[in-house]
């Protein structure tokens, strides 16, 4: 696996942008350029990625794009058609969005987000995004989310049955799926689970930690890797099954000291265990 973070560091070049990301130890990134790029600067930027040796995980393409607004949601799966087409000339891993929400928040929770008629929407939706572009060297993908589809490795496995796209494939975020106190106590078994249905097709990992606190009902909260109460020591040997070249990339902090940290703490881990990252 390539251990990846956003960068805290201005760079002015292709070349300078591939030095950063060696120079502070990562082997993965977050895509560094948007779609306002032109196709030489795209095409310097892959280049100086594979000059050194750099996977760039992902191309974000956060929207909504079944959103029940009809202008909200023409808008987001243009972005997404745009974001896929950068990711496949930029040669990103994949280009990740969630699959969205029937409700007042883009990402948020909804009744409405479970009905029968929002899975088929789901699946049309990403079929139009895919045929639109075509994607020879990438992959569009739904990272997964814990109060949308999709919400469980089953629920990935149905969505790319009826997708029926070979350039469909899977984001993982494992601790977005731990939604349940079953699932946070037991999560060793759960994100083997994981790897077992869906490593061929997962394209990138976020990784994160997870604290379990007291107040009543359930609060279970995410957290910087170190932090919380997940075995990373084993969630890392598990992710270490995935093709060699997955991104496990960091996010949701907020200072480069943060990242930092994180960064340590993952790499302390990998080496205990004998992952390389």
């Amino acid at each position: 696996m390539r251990l990846g973070s956003p960068l805290f560091t201005r760079w002015d070049s292709p070349e300078s942008w591939a030095r950063i990301v060696q120079n502070v130890g990562f082997r993965a990134a977050y895509a560094p350029i948007n779609e306002s790029t032109d196709s030489a600067t795209i095409a310097a930027y892959r280049t100086a990625a594979h000059k050194h040796n750099i996977v760039i995980g992902e191309v974000g393409a956060w929207s909504n794009p079944v959103s029940t607004d009809d202008a909200t949601r023409q808008a987001a799966i243009q972005l997404c058609q745009t974001r896929l087409a950068l990711a496949d000339e930029l040669g990103a891993r994949c280009c990740v969005n969630i699959a969205g929400s029937r409700g007042s928040e883009w990402d948020g929770p909804d009744a409405a987000n479970y009905a029968d008629d929002t899975f088929a929407l789901i699946v049309d939706t990403v079929r139009t995004i895919i045929d639109a572009v075509k994607p020879t060297q990438t992959y569009y993908t739904l990272e997964t989310m814990p109060w949308m589809y999709p919400d469980s490795p089953e629920s990935y496995v149905l969505l790319i049955k009826a997708i029926d796209r070979p350039q469909f494939a899977a984001h993982l975020d494992p601790i977005n799926l731990i939604n349940s106190v079953e699932r946070f106590y037991q999560h060793r078994a759960f994100i083997s689970h994981c790897i077992d249905l869906l490593g061929p097709y997962i394209r990138a990992c976020h990784i994160k930690d997870m604290v379990i606190e007291r107040p009543f009902v359930v609060s279970l909260r995410e957290t910087a890797p170190g932090l919380g109460s997940l075995d990373y020591g084993y969630m890392l040997r598990q992710l270490n099954r995935l093709h060699p070249d997955t991104p496990v990339l960091l996010e949701h902090l907020k200072e480069a000291r943060e990242y930092d940290a994180a960064a340590t703490f993952v790499r302390q881990t990998a080496s205990s265990v004998g992952v390389r990252v």
